[in-house]
């Protein structure tokens, strides 16, 4: 392995690599999925009350630019109200690979990284954000030892996490790999990604996927709609998934 590359770049290069372009939208696509979320997001609620001074509050109005993917990252964004779309690529070649939502955490690993943004953020609707520069960010860091180490701690837990998916994906059945990756990127039932978003995840090609989620379909599991699918049946699709 590529020492330059780190452990989640090299698990990434296992899926293959169709063109530049699909390459670059399975990296985006997999480093979306290091967002600070749930229980792994980094801040508690009663660390934004401590951290006031250091934090700037960011009105955006829907389809205003957030960051720029290719950018050196400047500052940690974290979301309160509204919605974020993450893409890559630009008119028929681009393709969302996340949507932050109230909560998410965006930008600290690229920032502790020194590493370009991987994709671009925008508005998805009316959104209000709170914002850590670089500067408050270090200042955090050295100046509050406990919420640092949390921090670090929720960094390594979610680059794990999304190891684990990866190698859990490796080798299996790609039908069962589908099914796996459908109830993992689920909210409320719906996986708001396009299918060129999900086959660059899995590293086939989308005719292959789509085979199969025509099938999904026909046996009444999911419905297919425009960059998105509701499933309809999640007990079936997780038996799917559970096969060797």
């Amino acid at each position: 392995m590529n020492r330059a590359e780190g452990p989640l770049t090299h698990l990434l290069h296992a899926f293959g690599s169709e063109s530049f372009s699909e390459d670059q939208l399975r990296q985006a696509a997999w480093i979306a999925r290091c967002v600070g979320r749930g229980a792994a997001a980094p801040l508690r609620p009663d660390d934004l009350t401590a951290l006031a001074d250091l934090l700037e509050f960011r009105s955006l109005p829907v389809g205003s630019m957030v960051f720029t993917a290719g950018k050196p990252a400047d500052g940690v964004w974290i979301v309160r109200q509204g919605q974020l779309e993450l893409s890559v690529g630009s008119g028929r070649r681009r393709a969302v690979v996340d949507v932050l939502r109230p909560g998410d955490v965006d930008g600290d690993i690229p920032l502790l990284l020194d590493m370009p943004l991987m994709y671009t953020a925008r508005a998805l609707t009316d959104a209000t954000c709170l914002y850590l520069s670089r500067a408050a960010f270090e200042k955090l860091l050295a100046g509050h030892l406990a919420i640092a180490r949390r921090w670090l701690s929720s960094v390594a837990q979610r680059t794990a996490a999304t190891q684990t998916r990866l190698i859990s994906i490796l080798g299996r059945p790609l039908t069962a790999q589908v099914a796996q990756l459908l109830l993992d990127e689920s909210v409320d039932g719906s996986v708001q990604l396009a299918q060129r978003t999900l086959a660059a995840m899995l590293g086939v090609q989308r005719p292959s996927l789509n085979k199969i989620l025509k099938e999904f379909e026909r046996d009444g599991i999911i419905e297919i709609g425009y960059a998105a699918l509701e499933i309809k049946d999640p007990d079936r699709l997780r038996a799917i998934q559970q096969r060797a």
